[in-house]
């Protein structure tokens, strides 16, 4: 079935289906960067909301400094910055390395927010109890602050593993073929954009929306009753 206007043809359903496999195996490459730059994201992001809670000014400053530095600058630039620059300083990283540590650091950002609201939500009572137990720093964290915390915060860091899936296209600049990118390589190739685009905003809705729809759940079971 082809739809015309003007004599034009606008959207091929045969084309459509030859290109879907090529974007099939790209959408590999973008839950590949999305699962390890989300794993670097929740992981970093824990560790420098409890950096940025330290007693010792001169660690809770620069950790605070470089938070607020990754948070005011756009993504795209980093990942610049990593794929483009580094190596002019004699690191050379892969396409695929630079675009999972962009995310992941640029994410681990946000999530060190979400994080650190979480930990202020522990009730006070909670550390006194620690002390009062004479617990170690170690142990109040991990055995009382953190599983009070985290679960809170869930919700908040899916959305952001969600953002991060719809950030990928941008690692299409640093050459790497993710869904989008190969998008672009069949649009230049075909001179076919239609389809090629129309199909990437489809799995990306028909992924991400689920996605959506379970954390809204996730949200609901977790919420204070």
């Amino acid at each position: 079935m082809i739809a015309q206007a003007g004599g034009e043809v606008v959207w091929s359903w045969e084309f459509a289906a030859e290109i879907l496999p090529q974007l099939l195996v790209a959408l590999r490459v973008t839950f590949q960067a999305t699962v390890l730059g989300s794993a670097l994201a929740i992981t970093l992001g824990l560790v420098l909301a409890v950096l940025r809670r330290s007693d010792s000014r001169a660690v809770s400053l620069p950790v605070g400094g470089f938070i607020e530095f990754i948070r005011s600058t756009p993504l795209l630039v980093q990942l610049y910055f990593l794929f483009f620059v580094l190596p002019q300083f004699g690191l050379t990283l892969s396409g695929m390395t630079a675009g999972v540590l962009g995310l992941g650091v640029h994410y681990a950002t946000y999530t060190s927010e979400v994080y650190r609201a979480g930990i202020e939500g522990v009730p006070k009572g909670q550390w006194e109890a620690a002390t009062a137990l004479n617990l170690s720093n170690r142990r109040t964290w991990t055995g009382v602050v953190l599983p009070q915390a985290i679960p809170k915060v869930v919700p908040a860091l899916g959305n952001y593993v969600i953002a991060m899936f719809k950030e990928t296209p941008l690692l299409a600049a640093i050459t790497v073929i993710e869904m989008f990118g190969q998008a672009e390589r069949i649009a230049s190739r075909t001179f076919r954009t239609v389809e090629a685009y129309t199909l990437v905003g489809l799995l990306f809705l028909l992924l991400s929306y689920p996605c959506v729809l379970l954390l809204r759940r996730l949200e609901a079971r977790l919420a204070p009753r």
